[in-house]
């Protein structure tokens, strides 16, 4: 494999391992600077320049952009995607955790831990803002904040308003979120990589200090996660649309809560908490992904008019709890499982005789028709109403 790692900065740490696990594994690698990149654009024929001469061939990249360049970095990134590259982190998912609201907008859709937040611009509703998180203490962010910087605790109302303010008035975003106490000082760094969580470890804040980033001096030491904590972590990061991701939790009462997910994790302090070759099962992912690339299953099984792809989720009360799978009548219904999803477990090519339980989910493929009246009763309504309001959509558009 050719690898392309994108970075200005070749001495660090995480960049210096990456290069050393590649070589251990006769791979080829470069590090190319992100900012050195020109994007030509013809019909067709998407190419990419590289300190003013045409890019060598890669097989694959792995993005590791700063936030101070995101814009640009991701516009690279997209441009590789065009010329059918494969990038452990595509240009969407990079934007999409680099953002703080919108990785939250997009989390929230899902049932996944995160603490509250709100959004305000005016300043009419920053107290009852702050009331509906759970009153102070609130924990204020920058929404493109890094690594701690634009974190700040406010103990009281007076303090919290003032923080605000001073912060809109300079044009910043900021995040109003709930302060979990019982997680005060530390959290939980979890390294995802594919389908599993390869590493993680635990960041305890020092002193006075309330946040437990390493680059604030905090402390690390390793841990075991449970499974919970692991499906979350995965859960979130397939949510991103990410391949390679850092997930930051938060160790709440009622279970993991998630902080913030990002998509250029440093490797020194994981590697030295942990001892474990992190860099090394990036770039096997890499690799595998280069030899047997994922391929769209939803698109790839929807050539036949009427057939297509969806989930079947199994809920308390179900016809289908305890009946094996050839049982179900799916098979009877035209329906095919693919993959059955169990308490954070994958299990591809599901056994006729594996019997169902409640939670269960199925990835299944079949008619269309048949598969509408195996959806939830919620999932129905909420797919009804995104067809009516396309539909009205439409029309409107149609009137003027």
């Amino acid at each position: 494999m050719k690898l392309a790692i994108l970075s200005r900065e070749p001495n660090t740490y995480s960049t210096k391992r990456l290069i050393e696990a590649c070589k251990k594994r006769d791979h080829k690698v470069k590090v190319l600077n992100t900012l050195k990149f020109a994007i030509d654009l013809e019909e067709g024929d998407p190419d990419l320049y590289f300190r003013q001469k045409r890019l060598a061939h890669y097989d694959a990249v792995l993005p590791r952009i700063g936030a101070s360049i995101t814009y640009f970095g991701t516009a690279v990134v997209r441009q590789f995607q065009a010329m059918d590259i494969f990038c452990a982190n595509s240009a969407d998912a990079i934007l999409n955790s680099r953002d703080k609201l919108r990785s939250l907008q997009i989390l929230s859709r899902h049932n996944i831990g995160i603490p509250a937040t709100t959004f305000v611009k005016d300043k009419k509703d920053v107290l009852p803002a702050i009331e509906r998180v759970g009153g102070a203490p609130v924990v204020i962010k920058l929404i493109e904040g890094t690594q701690g910087i634009g974190v700040m605790l406010a103990h009281t109302l007076e303090v919290a308003t003032s923080i605000i303010e001073l912060l809109q008035s300079q044009k910043q975003n900021v995040l109003i979120q709930k302060f979990v106490a019982e997680s005060k000082g530390k959290d939980i760094r979890a390294i995802v990589v594919g389908d599993r969580v390869v590493a993680a470890m635990r960041r305890v804040a020092q002193g006075q200090e309330f946040r437990s980033n390493v680059h604030r001096g905090g402390k690390t030491e390793a841990v075991e996660l449970d499974d919970v904590y692991k499906e979350t972590a995965i859960r979130a990061t397939r949510i991103m649309g990410l391949g390679i991701a850092g997930v930051d939790m938060l160790e709440g009462k009622d279970g993991p809560q998630i902080m913030e997910i990002n998509s250029s994790p440093g490797l020194e302090g994981i590697e030295t908490c942990s001892q474990l070759d992190v860099a090394g099962s990036i770039v096997d992912y890499i690799a595998a992904q280069v030899d047997f690339p994922e391929i769209d299953i939803r698109q790839r099984l929807t050539v036949s008019r009427g057939y297509g792809v969806t989930e079947i989720y199994i809920p308390e009360g179900s016809e289908y709890i305890g009946k094996t799978i050839v049982d179900s009548g799916l098979r009877e219904k035209d329906v095919n499982a693919l993959t059955l999803y169990r308490e954070g477990m994958a299990y591809p090519n599901p056994k006729p005789d594996r019997v169902l339980q409640r939670d269960d989910r199925l990835l299944c493929f079949g008619k269309l028709e048949s598969m509408k009246h195996l959806l939830s009763e919620k999932t129905r309504k909420r797919r009804a109403s995104k067809l009516k309001k396309l539909k009205k959509e439409d029309i409107e558009a149609a009137l003027e």
